[in-house]
């Protein structure tokens, strides 16, 4: 069977998911083979693009979305499509680029498609029109690949349809992170690691950190990232003249384990987050969490004060609550709380997201094609998809 995952990009996370499940897959018969549309104009900027496989290509290495006219890009597409020839393409959802014409070209020719995601519907602000674009196309996958069970609820209108459903990519390379704790020297520091703009909620966080400083728990803050909002909120510090605050620029995740394993519990204080896979990071070295429960990942990683507490993003008293229910915690509960972090977070790594692909594969290869309804194959046909990142940034 051969395999191809599209998407517009695949930056950060994706590199290290590919490179394991090419290796897999092969164990099971099965041939990946990753393709990428652009090498510009990604959030994650300060990755680049893969250039080391030659199993994983990217269509348009110095362009971005904006540099192309859909019309090239779908016959630039479905052209390196028709080489590959793949039984099965995997793809995001398809409002964009990548899912739109992944599926087109799967319906066209007649072969299986499965799209991944992980944004809950409700957190992503669409018109009626277009959501129901999205949903016409969607039934007409033949699987969906969502980060945990808890996003059942949220797509059961497609299971109804007959999509198949599995789950696991939503992991990092835990083992990257791992850390002998008590090897290193921990200090009372809480981390942060975001891009530093407005959906992040860090000026909420600078406002209960003030009240965190009031209390002299004699812990520090640590946020690392950057983004255009950095200025703004070092003026923050200083107009409320927070003494215990320190900014890192964004590092590299070879370098970040580090800077974890000097820590003592992690804090996303995020607006929203479609999954947050920072928070799988920070488990995986061993740290409590302190998460907003508008992060998705709070409803499978986060056990109210087993491994961490969560608090309501929108009231920065209740964030400033949740930290000193954590800095106020006995050393042996804290040390309980990490050791929470790693077992929780080892039921979501590379390996069962491979075992479940692969069932999964295995599932739609032997499905009947699903021929899509004569509305939904003209929409499939006409629509190309589109790459606004603008609300990621944005509530």
């Amino acid at each position: 069977m051969r395999v191809v995952i599209l998407n517009n990009d695949f930056r950060v996370y994706w590199k290290g998911r590919l490179v394991y499940l090419r290796g897999y897959l092969a164990t099971q018969g099965i041939e990946l083979n990753a393709l990428e549309l652009f090498g510009k104009g990604s959030p994650y900027a300060f990755d680049t693009v893969n250039s080391a496989h030659n199993w994983w290509g990217c269509l348009y290495p110095d362009k971005s979305a904006v540099d192309i006219q859909k019309q090239e890009l779908k016959k630039d597409l479905f052209a390196q499509l028709d080489k590959l020839v793949p039984d099965v393409i995997i793809g995001p959802s398809i409002v964009f680029f990548a899912g739109a014409l992944g599926i087109a070209w799967a319906k066209k020719n007649k072969k299986k498609f499965i799209m991944f995601d992980d944004a809950r519907p409700a957190q992503v602000k669409r018109n009626a029109v277009v959501q129901w674009v999205k949903n016409l196309i969607t039934i007409s996958a033949d699987a969906l690949w969502l980060p945990t069970k808890s996003y059942d609820t949220d797509y059961a209108m497609f299971r109804a349809q007959g999509v198949h459903f599995f789950y696991g990519f939503a992991c990092i390379d835990n083992d990257l992170f791992k850390t002998d704790r008590e090897a290193h020297i921990v200090d009372k520091i809480i981390v942060c690691v975001a891009r530093l703009v407005p959906i992040k909620n860090l000026h909420g966080l600078l406002q209960a950190w003030y009240d965190i400083e009031q209390q002299d728990t004699g812990y520090r803050l640590m946020i690392i990232g950057n983004g255009p909002e950095e200025e703004l909120l070092k003026d923050d510090v200083q107009r409320m003249g927070l003494t215990s605050v320190l900014f890192i620029d964004a590092v590299s995740n070879d370098e970040l384990p580090a800077y974890f394993g000097g820590a003592e519990a992690f804090i996303l204080p995020s607006f929203s987050e479609t999954w947050g896979l920072v928070v799988n990071e920070a488990m995986a070295s061993g740290l409590p969490v302190l998460l907003s429960r508008t992060v998705n990942a709070a409803n499978d990683l986060l056990v109210e004060g087993v491994n961490g507490f969560g608090f309501d993003a929108f009231n920065t008293q209740d964030i400033a609550k949740a930290i000193l229910r954590y800095t106020e915690l006995p050393g042996e509960e804290k040390r309980l709380m990490s050791e929470k972090s790693l077992e929780m977070i080892d039921n979501m790594s590379y390996q069962k997201m491979g075992f479940q692909l692969k069932d999964a594969l295995q599932h739609v290869a032997v499905k009947p094609y699903r021929k899509p309804d004569l509305v939904a194959a003209v929409i499939i046909g006409r629509w190309h998809g589109r790459y606004n990142t603008a609300g990621w940034d944005k509530l």
